[in-house]
């Protein structure tokens, strides 16, 4: 573990990674920063956990997205407790960017399958090696590599860009 200081001034640079990965994840800016805040606590408070030849990035990128998944489970749990028309009404959207082949973008990624859309935001966004992102989802790389190529055809054919031939 590093000290405190090298720690926090890590989380500080890593930031914003984190907030763009997160927003992969949860489709809305305002869930995106409260699940990096909770990653956030729940890393300092087990800091010790963090072993010292474990890459940083991969062990924050791993505690949002079991946060995410924890906070989905959550919020199906919820949904099951409350009538349609109240659990109608707590599901809003974030209205997107202006840019039409951006929201495009954004909107081909949130239809994917979560670990699909994992994938591809943790390689492909984020740039991370294979290694290091199916380190930060807590699979083997084969898995990633599929879950990868899985989510690259699907992008490729919901904005109708030619893929590679079958």
């Amino acid at each position: 573990m590093p000290p405190p200081a090298e720690l926090h001034a890590q989380l500080v640079a890593l930031l914003p990674r984190l907030r763009r990965f997160a927003r992969s994840l949860t489709r809305n800016v305002h869930d995106a920063d409260d699940l990096v805040q909770l990653a956030i606590e729940r890393a300092l408070a087990r800091a010790a956990q963090l072993q010292a030849d474990a890459p940083l990035a991969g062990w924050m990128y791993g505690i949002v997205r079991n946060a995410w998944l924890d906070e989905v489970r959550a919020r199906e749990r919820r949904q099951r407790l409350l009538t349609p028309d109240v659990g109608d009404s707590l599901a809003g959207r974030v209205s997107g960017p202006t840019d039409a082949e951006q929201l495009a973008v954004q909107e081909a990624l949130a239809s994917l399958p979560e670990e699909q859309r994992s994938a591809v935001a943790l390689v492909l966004i984020e740039g991370l090696s294979y290694k290091e992102a199916a380190y930060a989802l807590g699979v083997p790389v084969g898995t990633l590599t599929s879950r990868l190529a899985r989510g690259r055809g699907a992008l490729q054919r919901l904005l109708g860009e030619p893929g590679p031939q079958a």
